[in-house]
């Protein structure tokens, strides 16, 4: 299974980074110097929501080494059913970084929604959502 998840998380991190503008850089490699083309402007932070989202992190993290990784701890309240943060790291410069939050599932979109809050609420505004299924009510 996480062989597969890794796989499959390389995968979608293709995509949900694939417009990323790239620019090429000399690197040296045991061969010869080599042009490679690497991210260009914005910096990545993958904001894993625990601790689901940290299944997808390591084949993320295989595509765009140099990413950032941010947790954000979420549970529901069996009362209210609001999504309570009980643990939040994150790079402290999210103003000038593509985030990209990581959960394998969009359900009711609570859980999705009040990440992308705290992250707004600590800076970030270049915000995408990364994850492996959806249901219709969560997409709506």
């Amino acid at each position: 299974f996480r062989r597969l998840l890794r796989e499959i998380s390389l995968l979608l991190g293709y995509e949900v980074t694939r417009n990323l503008e790239l620019t090429t850089t000399m690197i040296e490699t045991p061969i010869e110097e080599m042009e490679a083309p690497t991210l260009e402007g914005k910096k990545l932070v993958f904001a894993s929501v625990l601790r689901a989202g940290n299944g997808l992190l390591e084949g993320l993290l295989d595509l765009v080494p140099a990413a950032r990784v941010a947790h954000i701890g979420l549970y529901r309240d069996h009362e209210t059913l609001e999504a309570v943060e009980y643990f939040f790291k994150a790079p402290s410069d999210l103003a000038d970084r593509l985030v990209i939050v990581v959960d394998p599932m969009l359900a009711t979109a609570n859980s999705a929604i009040a990440a992308i809050d705290k992250l707004k609420g600590r800076g970030a505004t270049n915000i995408r959502f990364l994850c492996l299924l959806a249901a219709p009510e969560g997409i709506e």
